[in-house]
């Protein structure tokens, strides 16, 4: 039997995009264009605190959103009657978006003149967290109803995330969900990560997020 050579294509793969990404972080900074990846498992409540976190920052700031998805345009729809700019962005049956990808996504949108421009990405809590996009920040939202223990079960989404928004808080009490727990989980893989309750349905707690958002794009576009 000969011998056979194993290739480790994913390592080659995510080299390549870091680099990328890279550049393309670079070429926003130079633009003055705050680039947000927003990521989450499905129904945790992206889309609706996409929606309140475009109300309360379109007067300060100017916003562009893309919507991620592997078909449908439900979110791009959702979005756009905020008045921002938005596109909606298919995978084709791929459950994350890279570098490159992300790249194409902002040319379609056109960044003149934006200042933060928020990826939503495809929702799920494994392959949107090994892609770096080349946002300047990543955002995650975990729901009360998914449990305290998802930081042990996803160690890299949670670990790759600035801020965390821990959403559906309003209905906390019908679930058996620790947040002292979970905040605990969460400083196991990322001890730097923001945690910030909310519930982007009843528009409670967001002012913490939102002005932490509003002060990150303004520091970047300085």
């Amino acid at each position: 039997m000969e011998d056979y050579k194993i290739l480790e294509i994913k390592t080659s793969v995510f080299a390549d995009n870091s680099i990328q990404a890279g550049k393309l972080r670079k070429e926003l900074k130079d633009k003055k264009v705050f680039l947000l990846n927003l990521m989450s498992s499905p129904g945790a409540g992206k889309t609706t605190t996409l929606t309140r976190t475009i109300n309360a920052l379109k007067d300060r700031l100017t916003i562009g959103v893309m919507e991620a998805d592997i078909d449908s345009d439900v979110d791009a729809c959702t979005i756009q009657k905020t008045g921002v700019k938005t596109i909606q962005l298919h995978t084709g049956g791929m459950c994350h978006l890279d570098a490159e990808m992300t790249r194409q996504g902002l040319e379609g949108l056109d960044t003149e003149g934006l200042d933060l421009v928020i990826l939503e990405n495809v929702g799920n809590l494994v392959c949107p967290a090994e892609f770096d996009t080349g946002a300047v920040k990543n955002v995650m939202i975990l729901s009360v109803p998914e449990g305290d223990d998802k930081p042990l079960k996803y160690p890299l989404m949670f670990s790759i995330c600035d801020v965390i928004l821990i959403n559906k808080m309003d209905v906390v009490s019908y679930f058996d969900f620790d947040m002292e727990r979970c905040k605990a989980n969460i400083r196991l893989r990322n001890p730097n990560a923001k945690i910030i309750p909310i519930s982007a349905q009843k528009n409670e707690g967001l002012e913490e997020w939102t002005n932490w958002l509003d002060n990150a794009v303004k520091t970047w576009c300085e």
